[in-house]
Formats: C-alpha cells, sequence, structure tokens
C-alpha cells in the first residue's frame, strides 16, 4: 500500500463519521478523535502527492522555528504567506478597523497585500505588528522558567542524542501552560500550539520522531505537518550522525473544516504518486545552521494544488 493512501484513509474516515461539531472560528467541523500515521523516512519523503504541496514555505517555517523567531517579517521576505492572516487579523483589530473590512472581500484582500509589503520594507512596523506571540520557536529554543532563566530544548536534545542516544526524555513541548493561558486571554495572538509534544527515539543507529498534535485541519494544514516533521527529523539526525528511522504521527482533535468538504472530495478521487526524494548538503552538520539552499526535492510530480480558506 502506498504510504499516502493513510492520509486519504484519514481524510474518508472523517467525512464517513458524521460527527460535527463548532469551534472557536464560527466555521464548524466534522471531527474524530484520536488517530495514528506513521511513514518509514528510508523508503521516500512523504510530501504529499494527492495535491501539491508548498515546500518552499515548509523548508523557510521550519527554519524559522529553529531560529526561535516569533516575527514573521523572515517568512514574508521569503515570500512565504502561512501565517500572513493571522497577523493581518491581529492588525485589524487592534488598529479597530476589523468592522470596516468583510473577512476575504476584495477590499480585505487589498489591504492585507498592503500590509504585507509595509512588513517588508518598514522594520520598526514589523516589529510592532508581526509578532505572533511565545509559539513555536519561543518554546522550542527559550523556554522561560520561574527562576528566570531559559531552556534550549533543541539543544538538550542534541546534547542528548550525542551523549545518552537511548534516553527517554528526547522531547521537545510546546505547551508552556503559563503562557499558554497568556495566548488564550490576549485572543489577538496565534493560537496555542497545535503541533503541541515531540519525542525522539533512537534504534539500530535510526533516529524516529513522534509529533503529537491536539489539534488538526487535517485538510490544509496536517500536510505541512507531516513533512515539516519529517524533514525535522532527517535534520536532526544528519546532526547527530545518525541514519533516519520512521516518523510517526498521533492526532488528538483531527478535523475537516465545513467549507473544505468539496476540496477534499476531489482530493479523494486522485491515486497517490510516488513519493520524491529530499537531499540535505550532506557538509552541513549543525542543526541551527542550515538554510534554504541546504535542501532540495527531486522527482515531485504532484497533481494541482486545491486551495481552501483558512480559518482563523
Amino acid at each position: 500500500m502506498h504510504p499516502e493512501q493513510q492520509y486519504l484513509y484519514l481524510l474518508q474516515k472523517i467525512l464517513d463519521t458524521w460527527v460535527d461539531r463548532m469551534d472557536r472560528t464560527g466555521v464548524g467541523t466534522r471531527s474524530i478523535f484520536g488517530h495514528q500515521i506513521r511513514f518509514d523516512l528510508s523508503e521516500g519523503f512523504p510530501l504529499l502527492t494527492t495535491k501539491k504541496v508548498f515546500i518552499k514555505g515548509i523548508i523557510h517555517e521550519l527554519i524559522w522555528f529553529i531560529s526561535w523567531d516569533t516575527n514573521i517579517r523572515y517568512l514574508v521576505q521569503n515570500d512565504v504567506k502561512i501565517w500572513n492572516e493571522w497577523a493581518f487579523a491581529k492588525y485589524l483589530k487592534k488598529t479597530g478597523k476589523d468592522k470596516e473590512l468583510p473577512r476575504y472581500s476584495p477590499e480585505w484582500d487589498e489591504a492585507m497585500k498592503e500590509f504585507v509589503e509595509k512588513i517588508k520594507i518598514d522594520a520598526e512596523f514589523a516589529i510592532q505588528w508581526w509578532d505572533l506571540g511565545p509559539v513555536y520557536g519561543k518554546q522550542w529554543r527559550a523556554w522561560e522558567t520561574k527562576k528566570g532563566n531559559v531552556i534550549d530544548q533543541m539543544q538538550n536534545v542534541l546534547n542528548t542524542l550525542a551523549n545518552d542516544p537511548y534516553s527517554r526524555r528526547n522531547l521537545i513541548s510546546g505547551w508552556n501552560v503559563g503562557e499558554i493561558e497568556e495566548l488564550i486571554q490576549d485572543k489577538d495572538t496565534a493560537p496555542p500550539p497545535c503541533h503541541t509534544l515531540f519525542q525522539f527515539y533512537v534504534a539500530n543507529g535510526k533516529l524516529s520522531c513522534q509529533l503529537y498534535q491536539r489539534s488538526a485541519d487535517v485538510f490544509l494544514w496536517v500536510p505541512f505537518n507531516i513533512a515539516s516533521y519529517a524533514l525535522l527529523t532527517m535534520m536532526v539526525a544528519q546532526a547527530s550522525g545518525l541514519e533516519v528511522g520512521e516518523f510517526v504521527h498521533t492526532f488528538g482533535d483531527v478535523h475537516i473544516y465545513h467549507n473544505h468538504y468539496d476540496q477534499v472530495r476531489e482530493q479523494l478521487t486522485h491515486i497517490p504518486r510516488p513519493f520524491p526524494k529530499m537531499s540535505i548538503n550532506s557538509r552541513k552538520k549543525d542543526l541551527f545552521g542550515f538554510v534554504y539552499e541546504d535542501f532540495t526535492i527531486e522527482g515531485y510530480d504532484p497533481y494541482p494544488p486545491i486551495k481552501a480558506p483558512i480559518a482563523v
């Protein structure tokens, strides 16, 4: 069986459950609770082929996470639009303009384009409006403690892989309870981390990674998450002198938004094609020194992209 069939099966399973629930966005979802898929990374890079996935955005976002940046100017300058709508919505609300611009109207789209262009050229404006709060990179690399110091979870994992590779403590949490409460109460930053906790595991000289994702938009973002954590596993393995093993993806609330049903049904008509190969610059051994040009995807032959609105 082609490994991508696991993802297609998950889409179909959610459609077939007929469990509809409202959510914080007001769009509504159909969801299930608890699921797992896994990919052997030695058999190809799990970049889905039944629709085109934006690999450039995945690579840049992962570099951004690892750098512990929470201001998305780096992404904007590299034409990665993944987080644009979060920041723009925050800007509109803070300036009182959210009532003037109906969401996804032509006026809203034009205003967001102008906003993004200003971010590219005005560093002070970017600092003021493009910080997403204490999200992924902050927690991975600079978790603050009550004693006032910070913990670099990613560096700690690298140290443990080098000195005690069979440790059962090789994990990284994005769920900082104290700061999560701040995010929830503020409501003007990005939501609390959806991909919440991940753990590394070494066996027979191979590195595997398991992700627990508390909330998963299975059509729009799960393909990104699969590729991102597969790539992170490859990068950590190379930095640690290990071969690659598996990426295991475990879900909590895994859902399809009500306004994605047509897109999902279209994707389910597609037959998976062979996974591509991801090549990483073999000279790079420093996890924090990777740049976009260190990655090459070969043999990627997907179906065309399938667009869908983001629920913010």
